[in-house]
């Protein structure tokens, strides 16, 4: 795909973003933000790759890759369009902040290799973070040249119920081509997972990237099947077949942000059960009638599978009212400041009548 003569229907751009232009900013510019930067984003739109500036009250850190903006011919940012999907999380460490990841994502690629990196906790957080998305989640098992993946294919589809699970060889072509079955042309992926599971390798070969311009790859640890961070930055890549990819940095923490409907989805089997328990507020540990304990105890469900249910239900809880009263002491601070500028500037003007 030729990045100098593309055209907003090959980016993306669909009517859920062109009914959002009102007639007053037809003479604005869509454009499609590839890649967040410390004070600017770059952004392509259908007169090609440019670099846009944010107003004051706009920090970049409020745009995320994959994001429609309207530009001015001054190349600032005037407004973000509405997202269709986004992937967010609450931020790393002790702030209390929800991080943009991507926008706009159709369909999430969530990769695990077929080795000591599979880990059922960290996939479930995962998907969770795709269901409250918006986004079809496909689980993406790597390195099956290496490894035997029959393993890990059923306990990947135990997951989620209905999950999609694909087993291929990054540097394979003709393996990897099997993902266009999920994602069609004109929509955007994104991959995700942990480092050294072969991501850069996957963006690659759905690029069709070679040579200098491939994003730089590196082994793994033998000992760990654990790898180096090689993706520093989000960034968003024509993919072929008028597809488009973002590739993300591997994440050693996933916090959960507003994640009910997403723990919902993924956990649909438990929250099933749990309206069948004699007792409605039935915390399911052993009490008489509790539905999600019979099915432990038939083998239908495993108590590793309530533990992780029950830690992401308390975490993201947890999470989001944490976040929430942190905007609300935002909110409150930035009210009492304007108050103090406003009452100030009264003082002076009262002051001055006086004189």
């Amino acid at each position: 795909m030729s990045l100098n003569n593309i055209s907003l229907t090959g980016l993306g751009w669909t009517p859920f973003f062109a009914d959002q232009v009102r007639d007053d900013e037809k003479h604005l510019t869509p454009a499609r933000i590839s890649e967040v930067r410390r004070d600017v984003v770059l952004a392509h739109s259908a007169d090609g790759l440019q670099e846009l500036i944010t107003p004051p009250d706009m920090p970049v850190s409020k745009l995320a890759v994959g994001d429609w903006v309207l530009a001015r011919s001054e190349n600032r940012v005037e407004r973000v369009l509405e997202r269709k999907t986004l992937l967010s999380r609450r931020a790393a460490g002790h702030d209390a902040r929800s991080q943009l990841m991507a926008a706009n994502v159709d369909v999430l690629f969530i990769t695990s290799s077929c080795n000591a990196d599979f880990n059922a906790a960290r996939l479930e957080r995962y998907l969770v973070m795709a269901c409250s998305a918006g986004c079809t989640p496909v689980l993406v098992l790597t390195k099956a040249d290496l490894e035997d993946p029959a393993p890990y294919i059923p306990l990947a589809q135990d997951l989620q119920p209905g999950l999609a699970v694909i087993a291929l060889n990054a540097k394979d072509p003709a393996s990897v081509a099997q993902l266009a079955d999920h994602w069609k042309p004109g929509e955007t992926a994104a991959l995700l997972g942990s480092s050294g599971v072969g991501k850069s390798t996957l963006t690659n070969a759905l690029t069709g990237s070679t040579g200098d311009d491939a994003p730089l790859t590196a082994a793994i640890r033998e000992d760990d099947a654990k790898g180096r961070h090689t993706t520093t930055t989000r960034n968003l890549y024509p993919a072929l077949n008028g597809r488009w990819i973002i590739d993300t940095p591997g994440m050693r923490e996933l916090q959960l942000l507003d994640a009910q409907d997403g723990i919902g989805a993924v956990f649909a089997d438990l929250e099933e059960l749990a309206t069948q328990c004699k007792f409605r507020n039935c915390a399911h540990s052993g009490e008489l009638g509790c539905a999600i304990g019979a099915a432990i105890s038939a083998g239908d469900i495993t108590a590793d599978r309530l533990q992780r249910w029950q830690k992401l239900t308390q975490e993201d809880a947890l999470n989001t009212e944490t976040v929430h009263e942190a905007r609300s002491r935002g909110k409150a601070t930035t009210r009492d400041q304007r108050r103090s500028v406003e009452e100030a500037a009264s003082r002076k003007g009262k002051h001055k009548k006086r004189r």
